[in-house]
């Protein structure tokens, strides 16, 4: 019964469309931009690739022994969310030696970062 009423408060009783508004929206993203999005996020749904992101955020630029071992996992595990956020665009890579060493790939992404991690605490604020 509660889910119920709350379903009808998130649903319009009466169906219209308000078209002086969803005319000038509905073509101000392209399909290829929203699936590069989605995927922006789907890389970072991983509790993990956000930790990596946000060590990549404060350390700047770590190798992947040190991020094996601030996750506390093998190197062959962060290996491979590394990999994972580097094919979406998320960090880069160069390689020193025998080491490889990651970054975050622009301000975009440490800017996404940041304000994650705001709205995450401000939330927690007001709970």
């Amino acid at each position: 019964m509660a889910t119920e009423s709350r379903t009808q408060l998130e649903v319009c009783e009466m169906t219209c469309e308000h078209e002086e508004i969803t005319s000038k929206l509905r073509n101000l993203l392209q399909e290829e931009e929203i699936v590069g999005m989605a995927q922006i996020f789907k890389s970072l749904s991983d509790p993990n690739r956000v930790k990596i992101a946000f060590l990549l955020d404060q350390g700047k630029e770590l190798c992947v022994c040190d991020i094996a071992a601030l996750l506390d996992c093998s190197v062959a595990t962060a290996s491979h969310h590394l990999r994972q956020l580097k094919s979406s665009h998320i960090t880069k890579s160069r390689k020193e030696g025998k080491n490889v060493y990651y970054s975050l790939k622009d301000h975009h992404i440490q800017t996404l970062i940041a304000m994650t991690l705001e709205h995450q605490r401000e939330k927690s604020d007001h709970e």
